[in-house]
């Protein structure tokens, strides 16, 4: 996609050039160009090169190598637990059934109440269900009460089929396969979000039908948890649509995002910005954050998400390039970078010392969620 591009051009442009014939280049300490005249010594060259290379050789933290070993060994233990017997426990310890039975009874207790419809449908009147924001909210609703829906209609069926009233389908199946392990029903992931596991996908469903229900029933807050949305483009889309309703001969079409990262966090908040919308929620991947200079700097070691400030993202009516001094930051929604989970480009302030090319191939990035 156009962020690999746009690494693998900074590639080229950090090493390829006039400067890499100069006597004193380094890729980094210890890789530099080998200057031989015959086979025996280029391979006697790779030989002393070492067998593990460091993040820090392409660009990256020495944190990347954590991440790295963390998800293998999560990948490692996953594979273990997907080939575990699915029997039923035949020692003197509780049941597969009987364990997933108590989970979903415990999950059902706390499950949200449906949204009433024409209650929704009221509250949207009232704050002006043309709106576009109003109009996000209510599809954000609709999406919401799909997944409460199953949730609810998938437990209570397999509470029947783990009784024996009606037979065990292959979903419920893979329902009490998957809560047995921990992990989300491949039915409510389809609908919903990724998650890590089943107890953080389940706070998060209470978390977001929290800011739903208080957006919709309170009105609208201060400050917006985006990773709370399905849809966070259309978020922002909504709030760009909105300014530019506001300004009089503004076109969307030449109407930009812009942000500013503050210096408060979400509790020192304690009213909406007169344009626009704050944010909290965004974690910092690759880098830390300087919060008295509002700007990149090296991240901690053993530290790897530095939880931001509260952004506020607002709209502008240009047509200019951003600044080049600026490093432009992708938003995804989870850890796991894809064209599917991008959402936008934040731009951050950087030390002078450091050129965005840096924070490039640091692979520095905004998540939603770090789980």
């Amino acid at each position: 996609d156009d962020m690999d591009k746009r690494l693998l051009n900074t590639f080229c442009k950090v090493w390829f050039g006039e400067h890499m014939f100069g006597a004193n280049f380094r890729f980094y300490k210890g890789y530099s160009i080998p200057h031989c005249s015959n086979v025996p010594q280029y391979m006697d060259y790779i030989e002393q090169l070492p067998l593990v290379d460091s993040p820090e050789v392409f660009g990256l933290h020495t944190n990347a190598d954590i991440t790295y070993q963390t998800s293998l060994a999560k990948d490692v233990l996953d594979t273990i637990v997907s080939i575990q017997p699915k029997d039923s426990s035949a020692g003197g310890g509780e049941t597969r059934e009987s364990v997933v039975q108590r989970l979903a009874d415990d999950m059902l207790d706390k499950l949200p109440q449906d949204f009433v419809p024409h209650e929704v449908k009221a509250r949207l009147q009232a704050m002006g269900s043309l709106s576009p924001m109003n109009i996000f909210l209510r599809q954000e609703i609709d999406r919401m009460q799909r997944v409460i829906t199953l949730v609810r209609n998938t437990l209570l069926d397999l509470k029947l089929a783990i009784d024996g009233t009606i037979i065990m389908s292959e979903n419920l199946r893979d329902a009490l396969d998957r809560m047995f392990d921990a992990r989300v029903p491949t039915k409510w992931r389809k609908i919903s979000w990724d998650s890590s596991s089943l107890g953080f996908w389940f706070t998060e469903l209470l978390e977001r039908n929290a800011q739903f229900r208080s957006w919709c029933f309170e009105g609208r807050p201060n400050v917006f948890w985006m990773t709370g949305f399905f849809n966070p483009q259309g978020f922002l889309t909504a709030m760009r649509q909105e300014v530019t309703r506001a300004h009089k001969g503004w076109a969307l079409d030449s109407v930009i995002l812009h942000n500013d990262v503050l210096k408060q966090y979400k509790d020192d908040i304690a009213a909406a910005p007169d344009e626009g919308v704050y944010i909290y929620g965004l974690y910092l991947d690759g880098a830390g954050w300087d919060r008295r200079n509002c700007r990149l700097t090296e991240a901690p070691n053993k530290v790897l998400f530095t939880p931001m400030p509260v952004v506020h993202m607002y709209a502008i009516n240009s047509t200019s390039g951003k600044d080049p001094k600026l490093y432009c930051c992708p938003v995804y929604k989870k850890p796991h970078r894809t064209d599917l989970t991008y959402i936008t480009d934040c731009t951050l302030k950087t030390a002078q010392n450091l050129s965005p090319d840096h924070w490039i191939l640091r692979g520095v990035a905004l998540l939603c969620d770090v789980k």
